[in-house]
C-alpha cells in the first residue's frame, strides 16, 4: 500500500516536472520571438541573436530562429529536471510579426 502511494506521488510529480517546463519553454519562446521582432530592422543576426539572449536569461535555450519577411519563428527548448528515467527536453514554438491586415 505504501509503495502504491510512493509510486503515485512520484508519477504525480514527474507530470508536474515535465509541465513546468513545457510552460518554461513557451514562455521564452513567446517572449524571444516579440524581441526578435522588435529587432528585425537590424537584420536577421540581430533579431536571432537578441531572441537567443532573451532565451537564455529565461533558462531556455533557441533551437531554431526563422526570419521570412517581418515575421520570426522562434523555437525554444528547456530540460526537463529529471526524476526518473530521462526524459527529452520541453520545446515550444513562437511566431511574431505583423498582423494580416483584414479582407
Amino acid at each position: 500500500m505504501v509503495l502504491a502511494l510512493v509510486a503515485l506521488m512520484w508519477g504525480g510529480v514527474a507530470v508536474a516536472s515535465a509541465v513546468t517546463a513545457r510552460h518554461r519553454a513557451q514562455a521564452a519562446a513567446d517572449l524571444a520571438a516579440l524581441s526578435a521582432a522588435y529587432r528585425i530592422a537590424a537584420g536577421h543576426a540581430a533579431a536571432c541573436g537578441t531572441a537567443d539572449y532573451v532565451a537564455t536569461a529565461m533558462g531556455a535555450r533557441v533551437a531554431d530562429c526563422a526570419v521570412d519577411g517581418l515575421d520570426v519563428q522562434v523555437r525554444t527548448t528547456v530540460a526537463v529536471p529529471t526524476v526518473g528515467p530521462a526524459t527529452g527536453p520541453a520545446s515550444a514554438v513562437a511566431r511574431a510579426g505583423p498582423v494580416d491586415p483584414a479582407p
